[in-house]
C-alpha cells in the first residue's frame, strides 16, 4: 500500500465508520468532544503528512482522535489560563464594600458642613465648586467683590474640610500666575484668582 492509498483507506474507513467510532469515542471523551475529535482527525488525515502502513484502521484513528481530543483540550485550558492572567490584570475600579460605606458617611458629613453654612457662603461653595463659576459672575450675581467670594469660598473649604477631618492642600494658581498660600498661613489671597 503506498501512503496515499493509506490515507485513502482511511479517510473512507473514517466517514464508513463514522458513527461506530463516534460512539466509541463518546464514551471516553463525551458526545462533543467526540465529534470535534473525529473532525480534527478527518482534518489531519487530509494534511501532508506521513502515514505509514497500518494495520488496524480502527484503532489507529481512535488514537488519533483521542491525541487530538487530549490536544484540544490542553489548548483550551492554555487559552482559558491567558484569558484568566489578562483579566486578573484588568483593574476593578468599583469601590468596595468597605470604600462605599466610607464615601456614604463623607457624602452625609458634607451635607451637614453645608446647612451649618449660612445661604450665601453655600451658594458660593456650589457656584465654584459645582458649577464651576468664575468669581467675578460669582460676585456680580451677589453684589460683592471677588475677594469677598474668595474669603467665603476659604472659609467654607476649611469648615467642610475640618467636618471631613481633612486637611486642606487645595491651592489655586492666581491671576497673576502664582500659586496660593496654603490656608494655614493666614494669607487668602489666590483662593480663586487673586485680587
Amino acid at each position: 500500500m503506498t501512503i496515499d492509498s493509506s490515507r485513502a483507506a482511511l479517510i473512507d474507513f473514517l466517514l464508513d465508520q463514522y458513527d461506530d467510532l463516534k460512539r466509541r469515542l463518546a464514551r471516553r471523551l463525551g458526545a462533543e468532544a467526540a465529534a470535534d475529535a473525529l473532525q480534527d482527525t478527518f482534518v489531519r488525515l487530509n494534511a501532508n503528512i506521513e502515514i505509514g502502513p497500518i494495520r488496524s484502521p480502527r484503532a489507529y484513528l481512535l488514537r488519533i482522535a483521542v491525541r487530538l481530543a487530549a490536544e484540544r483540550r490542553k489548548n483550551e485550558i492554555s487559552n482559558m489560563q491567558s484569558d484568566m492572567d489578562l483579566l486578573s490584570e484588568i483593574v476593578d475600579d468599583a469601590p468596595d464594600p468597605e470604600r462605599i460605606v466610607e464615601a456614604r458617611s463623607e457624602v452625609e458629613a458634607l451635607k451637614v458642613a453645608m446647612k451649618e453654612m449660612p445661604q450665601r457662603r453655600r451658594d458660593i461653595l456650589i457656584a465654584v465648586a459645582i458649577d464651576e463659576i468664575p468669581a467675578s459672575v460669582i460676585a456680580a450675581r451677589f453684589g460683592v467683590t471677588r475677594r469677598t467670594v474668595q474669603t467665603e469660598l476659604k472659609v467654607a473649604l476649611i469648615h467642610c474640610a475640618k467636618l471631613l477631618d481633612r486637611e486642606l492642600a487645595m491651592r489655586m494658581p492666581s491671576k497673576r500666575g502664582r500659586t496660593a498660600p496654603h490656608p494655614n498661613n493666614g494669607s487668602e489671597e489666590g483662593l480663586l484668582g487673586g485680587g
